[in-house]
């Protein structure tokens, strides 16, 4: 048996029972892979089964707000996904007549849709044979076949692809995918690999050389950037001062409080005195003493510090994005989860 035959009867005997496995509709499959983009199952599960029961087609997705897309997707992470989303749906409604499309081509069209999310719905939904190459597959790959070529390169893109369409066992793709993505995240995993119980590792060039640990290869090319971020709290009886983002930063068309960004974590004491404070509360600006702890929040390319500071009542200049909201309806707004965590033991949300 070789090596894609050994995973596949791996796969048949030890898949976990995942709902998208078990239908073909493009549209509920499209819904699985972008939720679960940098999304461990575990996690993504939950969020899958909400916006499958409140959004069980994509009309009835196309026909949603955008913070009522928002909001249900809170704590995920990457809202830019939740947005795409709601842009491929209303795509989806207006050009295919509400019926996902299947097709490769097709789908490599929508917004969102890059070419491992495409081959994945339609290798799926179609079984149309087109190679599905994941960080599982990558790491799969890399191991097995030795290959120490950077999969964040151009030409590793490329070496990794070949490999996996000449691999692909195009009389059954589906199959042959799903076991490959999920012999990587079951037993060929980044860390830890479970070479004993592996059924392909006789044939392993990574497990011969003792290599699991150094492969594959990934150029690291990200650069971190620390923000700071001071939230300001200002409450008018039971209502609390919002803001409504805008859509050139993070966390887009979200919802957060009143904040003044700083180059670095300046002392409290020091905050009156800054000229954007000033602006919006004037001067002799009074900071309450029991400010909350600062939070560090990781994103992909940034790193946020973030602390919530109480104010004494004191007139605010509203500003264009800034709106009262009441504590009950702050459980209807779209927030993002480090904000979400900074203020629900305040107001018991």
């Amino acid at each position: 048996m070789n090596f894609t035959d050994e995973l596949v009867q791996w796969y048949l005997q030890n898949k976990r029972d995942l709902p998208w496995r078990n239908t073909t509709d493009a549209y509920v499959i499209w819904l699985s892979e972008i939720i679960l983009q940098q999304t461990r199952v575990e996690q993504g599960l939950p969020y899958f089964y909400r916006f499958v029961e409140k959004y069980p087609d994509v009309s009835s997705f196309a026909a949603a707000a955008e913070d009522e897309v928002l909001k249900l997707w809170q704590g995920l992470g990457y809202y830019s996904r939740g947005r795409n989303m709601l842009k491929t749906a209303r795509l989806v409604q207006e050009q295919y007549h509400g019926k996902f499309p299947q097709s490769y081509d097709e789908l490599i069209k929508l917004k969102g849709i890059g070419e491992y999310t495409a081959a994945a719905i339609a290798s799926f939904s179609a079984n149309e044979a087109k190679a599905v190459v994941d960080g599982n597959v990558y790491r799969v790959l890399a191991r097995y076949f030795g290959i120490d070529e950077p999969i964040n390169s151009t030409g590793g893109k490329k070496t990794f692809q070949t490999l996996a369409n000449n691999l692909l066992n195009k009389k059954n793709p589906a199959l042959h995918n799903q076991a490959m993505m999920e012999f990587g995240a079951m037993l060929c995993k980044p860390k830890n690999p479970a070479c004993g119980i592996c059924p392909v590792h006789t044939g392993c060039a990574a497990f011969l050389s003792n290599a699991t640990t150094f492969l594959p290869v990934k150029l690291k090319t990200v650069k971190v950037r620390e923000r700071f971020f001071n939230y300001f709290l200002v409450t008018n009886d039971d209502a609390v001062l919002m803001n409504k983002r805008g859509d050139k930063d993070i966390w887009a068309n979200m919802y957060d409080l009143p904040l003044v960004e700083t180059d670095s974590l300046l002392p409290l004491n020091e905050l009156p005195g800054l000229p954007r404070v000033q602006e919006i509360f004037g001067p002799g600006l009074t900071i309450s003493s029991d400010a909350v702890p600062v939070q560090k929040h990781i994103l992909t390319h940034q790193r946020l510090y973030i602390r919530l500071i109480k104010t004494t009542p004191k007139p605010v200049k509203l500003e264009e994005n800034w709106f009262y909201s009441t504590i009950e309806n702050l459980q209807n707004l779209a927030l993002p989860k480090a904000v979400f965590i900074l203020i629900k033991n305040i107001f018991n949300l």
